[in-house]
């Protein structure tokens, strides 16, 4: 049996309300399975969309992050169901700002955890689709989707903007990332302290977002409660950090700030940029 760690969340200081991380059942084995039909959530914040059956993992996309590859995702398309992506460093490389003990409890433990959630929710969908299930919990799990859904994508998507700094963490943006910084927040040096700002004063649990958003063709910053609450339909994260607590509280307990002052060490900018070409191409 999995065990599943409470977890208190996020204190700014001085105080914060705190939420309790629902516990997560274990699954079966294999992972999330893409049985159940397409899946896509409001808010644009977390969404599951497969294709048709028979598509190609290439053709995979989280539909509202719209950023991560199939490998990123952590979808293997053999099985047809999503896993625990592996981290693109070891868990100590990112020390700098993220201990060690903290990186392997929250990618081992709570990231699997809602690939977990999950696949619960996929299913007991499934049974209620089928017949199977009680349809007066439909919103029951539908919300349990929404939540341990974008607990996914928001993980997935962070654990690939950060590297260690001896291998491309930290600095500060180049190019077109640099340019528009510069035009939509007054320089790197406002950015920085509004990114810190948004994220450090995220009420209980949740996450500071670089967001572009289409409409207007600009990049905003806004801030995520839970996993998708508060979010913006339509926006398309590039950069995120996790401010719950088990994200930091190891190192830095209720220095929220802190963490998120450290992050910039380790903030892979060529990843952001790459992400950034992904949902607005310069061409």
């Amino acid at each position: 049996m999995h065990e599943h760690t409470p977890d208190v969340h996020a204190t700014v200081e001085p105080t914060a309300p705190t939420v309790s991380e629902p516990s997560v059942p274990d699954p079966p084995a294999g992972g999330v399975s893409r049985r159940a039909p397409l899946v896509a959530f409001g808010a644009g914040v977390a969404g599951l969309s497969a294709g048709a059956a028979g598509a190609d993992a290439g053709e995979l996309r989280l539909a509202s992050h719209g950023v991560l590859t199939a490998e990123e995702a952590g979808w293997d398309a053999d099985s047809g169901t999503y896993r625990l992506p592996e981290l693109p460093y070891d868990y100590g490389a990112l020390d700098a700002a993220i201990d060690a003990q903290t990186m392997e409890i929250h990618h081992s433990r709570h990231h699997a955890g809602y690939i977990r959630g999950m696949q619960t929710a996929l299913e007991e969908l499934d049974r209620i689709r089928t017949g199977n299930g009680e349809a007066r919990l439909v919103k029951h799990w539908s919300q349990e989707l929404s939540f341990h859904a974008s607990g996914h994508v928001n993980h997935a998507l962070f654990w690939q903007v950060m590297a260690p700094p001896d291998a491309g963490g930290g600095g500060r943006p180049e190019g077109r990332l640099a340019e528009l910084i510069d035009r939509d927040f007054g320089g790197f040096e406002r950015f920085q302290s509004h990114f810190i700002a948004a994220s450090a004063s995220v009420e209980g649990s949740g996450w500071g977002w670089l967001v572009w958003e289409p409409m207007s063709g600009r990049l905003m910053i806004i801030q995520g409660e839970k996993q998708q609450d508060l979010m913006i339909t339509g926006v398309l994260p590039i950069l995120g950090l996790d401010v719950w607590e088990h994200a930091y509280y190891l190192r830095y307990q209720n220095r929220r700030r802190a963490y998120c002052e450290a992050f910039f060490e380790v903030i892979n900018w060529s990843k952001v940029s790459e992400l950034l070409e992904r949902v607005a191409p310069s061409g």
